[in-house]
Parts: structure tokens; sequence; C-alpha cells
């Protein structure tokens, strides 16, 4: 393929809206781009406008199977009039193409697509088995991935490729990402007697006092560092004379391996217990998403495979790196904990969710470059 129709390709799937919803219409344009050069692919059809796809190329010579995977959905755009570009415009200027997943990861999306059709067309398809796998609501719950885990579709893999935005770099682990809800349960009454009721809201504060330093001497992990914790969501009160009898907030923590899930979980039920057993207020906690840390050494010989093809193929200094955002790779590794997983995409991580969000067409067409490198060289070991 030109440069011109790789980039026409990521400029189309930008113009699909599929915030939060609406995979159906990128996972059938992804399916037909595929046919139109003689790659068939599957769309699993789910919910309401949910679809994820499977795709896969090669002889089957060797029983080595290597998958790519990318979700379909974006993040909101929350503030439309505070772009300079149309979010959904796929605009260029300059080497720069901007809209909402850009970054995020429909760059890492397409160029696992065009990576398969290339090869394809090449007569260049490797020995085993690459698989394409296109997921649905991975920013929101990941309903697609666990279709996908239940489904089996990762129990047979060798390795995974995870294609969010890293700017070349090669992660090799990421923290995991908790959920929650905390709701304290008080007492109803006038505001001119507050004496008579339970002020749920200051149930809530008591939490947050302790919520600053509940994680302070977790054991810190060996690559990914200290467990990242915040409150982020505040509700309580309907009316300002009444003393309020519930109040809720909502936080975000970001596991580790050292510090897991369990044991975050246990922190939280232990200070939720201390607090409901020493105070008036009674709090509940409600674990809303749970995503597990992943973590491949970094000397493991798929990841230096990775590195090697990135340190080819990208303009800028890549690295082995780590980040605290979660994947999809939380879930296909619940039951293959011992996948080797590398996250290897676009432009950087942090333009991720902005305004004029944004990807480099020369990072995009080098990370088509590094992905085919990975595959040769994953099945000539």
């Amino acid at each position: 393929m030109e440069v011109s129709e790789k980039v026409k390709v990521l400029q189309d799937l930008i113009k699909i809206h599929s915030v939060n919803g609406n995979e159906v219409e990128v996972a059938y344009y992804l399916q037909k781009l595929l046919a139109n050069h003689g790659i068939d692919s599957k769309v699993d059809e789910f919910g309401d406008r949910r679809a994820n796809l499977i795709a896969e190329i090669g002889t089957g010579e060797s029983k080595k199977i290597l998958g790519f995977t990318g979700h379909q959905d974006t993040v909101a755009v929350p503030n439309p009039d505070r772009w300079q570009h149309d979010p959904f415009g796929g605009e260029i200027n300059g080497d720069f193409l901007f809209g909402r997943g850009a970054a995020d990861m429909k760059s890492g999306l397409a160029a696992q697509a065009i990576v398969l059709i290339e090869l394809k067309e090449a007569g260049q398809l490797p020995s085993g088995t690459v698989r394409f796998i296109a997921t649905a609501g991975e920013e929101l719950g990941t309903p697609g991935a666990y279709r996908l885990q239940k489904q089996g579709i990762i129990n047979d893999l060798d390795a995974l490729v995870v294609g969010e935005p890293t700017g070349g770099n090669v992660i090799f682990a990421h923290s995991g990402s908790m959920n929650y809800r905390v709701t304290s349960y008080g007492k109803s009454c006038h505001s001119s007697h507050p004496q008579n009721g339970i002020n749920a809201i200051e149930g809530l504060l008591k939490f947050i006092e302790e919520e600053k330093y509940l994680f302070d001497n977790a054991k810190n992990d060996q690559y990914l560092g200290k467990v990242q914790h915040s409150i982020t969501v505040i509700d309580g009160g309907s009316q300002v004379n009444t003393i309020p009898d519930s109040a809720s907030l909502q936080g975000n923590i970001r596991p580790t391996a050292a510090f897991d899930n369990i044991k975050v979980a246990n922190r939280l039920n232990d200070v939720l217990e201390y607090i409901n057993h020493t105070t008036p207020f009674q709090l509940e906690l409600n674990i809303i998403q749970d995503f597990y840390p992943i973590a491949t050494e970094p000397n493991n010989n798929f990841v230096q495979t990775a590195l090697n093809a990135a340190q080819r193929n990208y303009p800028n200094d890549v690295k082995l790196d780590i980040i605290n955002g979660a994947t999809d790779a939380s879930v296909f590794t619940l039951n293959r904990p011992d996948l080797p997983v590398v996250i290897l995409g676009c432009d950087d991580w942090k333009v991720a969710h902005q305004t004029d969000e944004y990807t480099t067409i020369s990072s995009y067409i080098a990370t088509i470059k590094a992905y085919k490198q990975i595959i040769r060289d994953f099945f000539d070991e």
C-alpha cells in the first residue's frame, strides 16, 4: 500500500464515531478492508452496536501463534469547541494527523490491519499464524476483551503485541487499574439541628483523610514503583438545609505486581472496617473495575525481539519502559499469566485522551514497519 492509502485508512477510522461504543461500524470497516485484500475475518456482534473482530494470516507450517490486538473504541470528546481541529475529521497538518483516537488507539489498530494486508500481498506469509484481535469497550469496562477471554481466543497464543501509543518505546510492564466506590450512610435531619443526625459527608471526609496515607508502606514494585491512588469523584447531599443520610465517592488505584489487586482490596476493606467500628459512620465498598498488572521480564526473548524491531524502524531513540495505564492485556492474561506481552505503538501515551489528540504520520509508518519486523523475527527464531 502507498503511504497515502495507509493514511486514508487511519483517517477513515477516526471519522467513525466510536466513543465508548459503536465498534460494530469500525469492525465492519476493517472486515471490508481486509476482504478487499483477500483476508477473511469474523465479526462477533454483541450488545448495543458492540463487536469484536478476529482475522488470521499465515501458512500454518509452524504451530507458533503471535497475537496483535487493539481496541476500536475511544473516549469521549467533552468539549469539542476547545479543539482547533475537528475531533472526527482526521485533519493533517504537516506530519501531524489529528482526531479522537489518533493516538489511542486507531493508529495502532490501523497499523496492525495494514501489516496483515502487506504481508499477504507481498507473499510473505509467516510460517505460523498471526492473529489480529480488534476489541470493543477497552475504555469502559473491557466487555470485548472479557468476551474474547471467555471464548479462549488468547489461550493458544505464544506472545502478544498491544498497539497502544508508546512513541516506539517497548513497554514490558504496566500497572493494574482498580475503580471503586465508597458509600457513606448516616442519618438525615434538618440542618438547624445537626446534632440529631449523622452527616454522611463527614464519613467520606474520614475516609479521605485515611486514604492519603493508605499505601505509604505498600511494597514498591521493582518495575512499576509505588501504588498510585487518587479520589476523583464525590457526590453527596441533595438539599442545602438537610443533613445528608448518604454520600459517595469514587477513586482509582493502580496496583502493581508487588502490591496487587487483592492486597489493595484488603487494605480498603481494613480501613472501612476501622471507620465503621470507631465512628458513627457506616461505609460500604464496591469495586467497580478490577484490572490486574502485567509484567514480562525485560530480558525475555520476545521483549528483546520487539525492542530490536523498534530500534531498527523508529526514527527516534526508543527504550524499554513501563506505564501506569492499563490495557486489554490485563484481561487477556487472567488465564495466561505466563503469556509474553509487549505494548508498542505510535506517538506518546501522554497525548491520549487530550484535546487535539494526534499521531504523527512518520511514527505511524514506523509502527507498521516495526510490526512487520517483529513478525519476521518471531517466526525465524
